[in-house]
């Protein structure tokens, strides 16, 4: 696998479990992530899965995550170590939508849809009122210029290990699905209280239709130096306006 700069911001929350990874020796990527310690799961070779099992419910049947060699799968495994409660209730809410479809079809259907979107990419954010409300109308100048100072009592932290994996290399569209439920300023910068929080409001707040909200993330101060330049955030190709609400009998 390529190397990781794990001193980028994006992956602030996971870099200790990678650089304790990136000092092991060995090819495989389970047996060194079962190695870290500290995850409610154990690793094994994506060979494990039986054929005709869906990934979602073996880990949830057996407490083992099938895990290719790869940087997906690498991530993976370093979210289960940083943030397990949440994790695990991903898992059962996955586990309890299968069985509630009747099993695994073509189809995820809504549900698990909004799951595995959560999973895969999404973003956490601590922040004042004022970068909330700019965010949700995807107000970028407001977001990033006239409020770039509200940023210092802010907090954004990477959850989807897809999301992760694009940034290894980074480019200006990457895109992350924001939680729109915002982190309490209580819980600091405290990631394991994070954890504890995040998992009890999984279990309790509906995931259709999805609480998510776009947020080009390398358009955070502080997390690439193109963002200085004058006119990155005019571009409208990635720094998208939101769009007007469409009323039935409007013409498409």
């Amino acid at each position: 696998m390529q190397p990781i700069d794990w001193s980028a911001p994006w992956f602030a929350a996971v870099a200790d479990g990678g650089r304790a990874f990136d000092a092991q020796t060995g090819a495989e990527v389970a047996p060194r992530l079962n190695a870290l310690g500290g995850a409610p799961v154990r690793f094994v070779p994506q060979d494990d899965l039986p054929g005709g099992t869906a990934y979602e419910q073996f880990i949830f049947d057996t407490a083992q995550v099938p895990t290719r060699d790869n940087l997906h799968d690498l991530f993976n495994g370093l979210v289960w170590r940083r943030f397990p409660l949440t994790k695990l209730g991903l898992n059962r809410r996955q586990a309890q939508a299968i069985a509630d479809l009747g099993g695994v079809g073509q189809v995820r259907g809504p549900v698990r849809d909004a799951l595995t979107l959560f999973d895969e990419n999404v973003a956490l954010l601590q922040a004042p009122p004022a970068l909330w409300s700019a965010l949700l109308a995807r107000d970028w100048q407001q977001l990033f210029v006239s409020g770039r100072g509200l940023w210092q009592q802010a907090r954004l932290v990477l959850f989807g290990h897809a999301l992760m994996e694009k940034l290894v290399q980074p480019y200006k569209s990457i895109t992350a699905h924001v939680l729109t439920w915002p982190v309490p300023d209580a819980l600091g910068d405290d990631l394991a209280a994070w954890d504890d929080w995040l998992a009890g409001e999984l279990s309790r707040q509906p995931l259709v239709p999805k609480p998510f909200t776009p947020l080009p993330v390398l358009g955070v101060p502080g997390w690439w130096p193109g963002n200085e330049a004058p006119g990155f955030y005019a571009d409208a190709t990635v720094f998208r306006p939101l769009r007007p609400a469409r009323f039935r009998g409007d013409h498409p």
